[in-house]
């Protein structure tokens, strides 16, 4: 079995590894911050357009943050934005419409879909899917150790694979379970147990990286053998499940059979000299 070294202490045996897909895999602020912007800004125009304005703050809607010029330059990595699914999110800004401006609900869902739709559509006109930094490297040090990979996210199928595509990395991952191949969403363990089935590995043997408290809720009762938080400051902060926090890939070595006989092979030729 292949070991999995996090900040060169105690290997972790590893068989396989999941992944969470936003903040984990692509870099979450470059995608969906610029689709929350144009978001938020259609739905600021739709209220303005009826004489109102917003219930609460803007940012609170969807848990971002906004920078010295205005745009988001931030997200509450335990708000919305990372963890609502599609409809959640709609379901969050069509309110908007229906408390604030009086609009039906059908009628404020579905300004709110076309809303959401045209801003989606500028997200895949410029392919915002960027690779977490060390993110590549990982993934191919995997691939050395015959470590079978999967992916469990809260997005939807069609819009994951374009954005594997898009990362280079579709053909990297066995397995592939979206929100709407599940019945109930993170934190219940059901897509992760389905990711095991799929990829026929046990969960005392499964390694999983996630950036949200719902994808390490999710492994801990799976019964994952360990749940690392992708934190890029290193702190803890929301990630209260996680067995240990790492600020990014290069954090984690990878070591294959082949690796661990030379290893242990290197060690006895120099307790010999």
């Amino acid at each position: 079995m292949a070991e999995l070294r996090i900040r060169n202490g105690s290997p972790v045996p590893c068989r396989a590894v999941l992944f969470d897909k936003d903040g984990t895999l692509l870099d979450m602020l470059r995608m969906w911050g610029a689709w929350a912007e144009e978001v938020l800004d259609g739905l600021e125009h739709r209220l303005n357009h009826e004489g109102v304005g917003w219930i609460g703050l803007r940012d609170s809607v969807l848990g971002t943050v906004r920078g010295a010029e205005g745009r988001i330059a931030a997200y509450d990595p335990a708000g919305p934005l990372p963890m609502a699914t599609e409809e959640q999110a709609y379901g969050l800004l069509a309110w908007q419409l229906y408390a604030a401006a009086g609009m039906p609900w059908n009628e404020a869902l579905t300004e709110v879909m076309a809303i959401c739709g045209r801003a989606s559509e500028g997200v895949r006109r410029r392919r915002l899917a960027y690779p977490v930094p060390g993110l590549l490297p990982f993934l191919e040090s995997c691939r050395a150790a015959s470590i079978p990979l999967g992916v469990v996210t809260s997005d939807g199928s069609a819009a994951t694979a374009e954005h594997l595509d898009w990362l280079g990395v579709a053909d990297r991952f066995a397995a592939v379970v979206t929100r709407d191949r599940a019945r109930l969403g993170k934190p219940d363990p059901e897509m992760a147990l389905m990711a095991l089935r799929e990829l026929g590995v046990s969960a005392d043997e499964t390694v999983l990286i996630g950036d949200s408290n719902a994808d390490m809720q999710m492994g801990r009762r799976a019964g994952l053998r360990c749940c690392i938080g992708l934190s890029p400051s290193g702190e803890r902060g929301p990630l209260l499940d996680a067995d240990v926090i790492v600020k990014d890939y290069t954090e984690l070595e990878v070591r294959g059979q082949a690796d661990k006989e030379r290893g242990q092979a290197d060690k006895e030729r120099r307790q010999t000299t």
